[in-house]
């Protein structure tokens, strides 16, 4: 893959590297480090992809292993400051759903991302978790199921 391939390929997809990213890592800045050390792997390993097809998929799995990476050296590195203070303002309905989001089991929560917001096919979807297609149908029926019972706890909360 040259150079110029690669970075087209990269480029459209950064937006959906994000928001992998977003659902995985909750510090910005880890997120960054996330996308940029994908970026980093992706390029030297990119004599590896045998399909160049799966670009996509293979991409997003290698930032998937990143962010486990950075989940497990943030729990050897816990300190014991005060947690951040979420961000303030925006959209009530939105930040609701992001809440939402952010609640369901983190297998669930990168398939619904994955499939509902990406767009992916649910065979898309297993190949980048290395799971099969039963278990992601399963974990989307699941993360359904878990978002219409919070998002509706906050519907009879607010009245």
């Amino acid at each position: 893959m040259t150079i110029d391939k690669f970075s087209r390929a990269v480029t459209a997809l950064k937006p959906t590297l994000y928001r992998v990213c977003r659902a995985q890592l909750n510090d910005p800045a880890d997120r960054e480090d996330a996308v940029q050390e994908a970026i980093f792997r992706a390029w030297r390993k990119r004599d590896t992809l045998r399909e160049p097809r799966h670009f996509n998929a293979w991409l997003i799995r290698i930032l998937i292993n990143e962010c486990h990476d950075i989940q497990r050296r943030r729990k050897r590195d816990l300190l014991t400051d005060d947690p951040p203070e979420p961000p303030t303002g925006g959209d009530s309905r939105l930040s609701e759903l992001r809440d939402a989001l952010t609640a369901l089991d983190e297998k669930q929560r990168l398939c619904v991302l994955l499939h509902y917001i990406e767009g992916y096919s649910v065979k898309e979807v297993a190949r980048m978790l290395n799971i099969g297609e039963s278990a992601v149908k399963l974990r989307l029926m699941r993360g359904r199921k878990r978002l219409r019972e919070l998002l509706t706890e906050e519907v009879f909360r607010h009245d």
